[in-house]
């Protein structure tokens, strides 16, 4: 089930994974942060709709050190959480920008 289900994700978000050695519990933050930062709307209505639905997401999504600031905007705004729960909110934060004169 795992391989047909991850067969249907867009060719381009795991073109620097094996494919074949992905499995969908253990490589779920993986997968999860892929999706949001370079997922099209089809991948976000599979991992939704037919693999871990919406609290699994946010939960992950929580955690994550990483996200774009797109997608956070994005996963804050359907889990009706504020920015500044996720963990990557910090991160964004913390990271020091180069002035441009």
């Amino acid at each position: 089930m795992d391989k047909a289900l991850l067969n249907k994700f867009s060719k381009n978000l795991f073109c620097d994974a094996n494919i074949d050695e992905l499995d969908l519990i253990k490589h779920e933050a993986y997968i999860i942060n892929r999706v949001l930062d370079f997922g099209k709307w089809n991948d976000w209505i599979l991992i939704r709709d037919e693999i871990y639905g919406l609290e699994k997401i946010k939960q992950v999504a929580l955690t994550l050190r990483s996200l774009e600031r797109k997608s956070l905007s994005f996963i804050a705004t359907v889990s009706q959480t504020p920015e500044s729960n996720f963990r990557c909110y910090t991160q964004i934060h913390s990271n020091q920008t180069h002035w441009y004169f």
